[in-house]
């Protein structure tokens, strides 16, 4: 049957002509859901993904449709793939999303993209592809697209930028350096900042985390840009971020937390980048566990974990926290207004709220209160009470004071 189904198909090659560089993405409105069909595109994936593994290039090509600028676009892909330690890769079709156009078919694809030592579990993703009869093999089908923008835009597609174009990956002690070759030259040095930073991080959180992190360290913004919940709303306005990668759409199970870097940072070097770096770490560090959390903890915990190795004399607040701390503060930031407008005095403050509570208490105090507050099935306000008979009033306050003792 499934002969029968392609052999009808290929009678209509010499209308393919087998160069398309832009696949036509104007379906036909039936669906072509034929379970021979499926098993079709099912035995092109599979071998792509083992061609992809072994690294056989050779093999890799001859599941790809004819047109130069496609096969070398997917010639891209596989040596960027080949630079990553996979611990899984497989493609899977839903049948039920197969639909004809002319003679080649539309197909929902789920990508299983592992890391190994940096994911969990395998990170899936969603995309659309395009099959066409092979000519020479009229029981196959090539792959002759990766992209339908539509489709990726309705369905909030953000690739990688191993899809994208080529990169260049570099790894160190517990970190995946992805780089391009715009920001190749700074992978050892910031590397090495990296390196560090995990050993200062492991060494304040009490938390077991892997001690291992994929950085994006890219020179074209693009990727940063695409992250959603930035900080502030604006990629252009943060220096990096800490982003969660979850097992796949709809799925809340985290496979991994990953920075993504400005390319500013990339020319930055010594006390600063390293203290961001450890900021950021600290949320990897962290992982789930401040989800739930105040973003006045969560972030004054990165804060404070971040200037720990630095000399008392060299860690530097932000002018609008010491304004706020000369106007009085009666209350610790709150989460809603966190990045906006006056995010750099929230971050000081937070900050120094865990200074004083870390200097009145413990330190292990403030990741008591994370833990407490985390599944938000208490008020922070109740379980600063509750815990160290303080309001966050009385916080807010003595925070302020300490800030103003310490910075004149």
């Amino acid at each position: 049957m499934l002969a029968l189904v392609l052999a009808s198909l290929v009678s209509s090659c010499a209308l393919l002509g087998g160069d398309d560089d832009e696949a036509d993405a104007r379906p036909a409105p039936a669906s072509a859901g034929a379970p021979d069909v499926a098993g079709a595109v099912t035995r092109t994936l599979d071998r792509r993904a083992s061609a992809v593994l072994a690294g056989d290039r050779a093999r890799f090509r001859a599941g790809l449709a004819r047109g130069p600028r496609f096969r070398a676009a997917q010639d891209t892909y596989l040596a960027n793939l080949a630079q990553l330690p996979l611990a899984d890769l497989r493609y899977r079709v839903d049948p039920a999303s197969l639909v004809r156009d002319g003679d080649a078919y539309w197909a929902v694809v789920e990508v299983h993209l592992q890391l190994e030592g940096y994911d969990a579990v395998p990170v899936v993703s969603r995309d659309r592809y395009l099959f066409r009869p092979d000519p020479r093999r009229p029981t196959r089908l090539r792959l002759a697209s990766v992209t339908d923008a539509d489709w990726e835009a309705a369905h909030g597609v953000r690739e990688q930028p191993w899809d994208r174009g080529p990169v260049v990956v570099r790894a160190g002690t517990g970190v995946l350096g992805i780089f391009d070759e715009g920001s190749r030259p700074a992978a050892a040095a910031l590397l090495g900042s990296v390196e560090r930073g995990i050993a200062a991080v492991a060494a304040r959180v009490p938390y077991p985390w892997p001690r291992s992190v994929v950085v994006y360290a890219l020179s074209d913004p693009r990727f940063l840009r695409s992250l959603p919940d930035l900080p502030g709303g604006d990629a252009d306005g943060v220096d990096g971020v800490a982003f969660p990668v979850l097992a796949s759409p709809g799925d809340p199970t985290l496979a991994a937390t990953r920075l993504a870097l400005h390319p500013r940072l990339l020319d930055r070097s010594g006390a600063a980048r390293d203290r961001l770096l450890r900021h950021e770490l600290t949320h990897v560090a962290l992982g789930a566990r401040d989800d739930g959390a105040p973003v006045w903890l969560s972030e004054g915990i990165a804060e404070y974990v971040s200037v720990q190795p630095m000399p008392p004399e060299e860690r530097w607040l932000a002018g609008p926290a010491i304004d706020a701390a000369r106007a009085g503060v009666t209350r610790l930031p709150a989460d809603e207004s966190f990045n906006g407008p006056g995010s750099a005095a929230n971050y000081g403050l937070s900050w120094w709220a865990c200074e004083y509570l870390a200097r009145t208490f413990d330190a292990s105090v403030l990741f008591g209160l994370l833990d407490a507050t985390a599944a938000r099935q208490t008020a922070p306000g109740e379980v600063l009470e509750g815990l160290l008979g303080i309001t966050e009033g009385q916080v807010a306050r003595r925070t302020a004071r300490l800030i103003r003792t310490t910075y004149g």
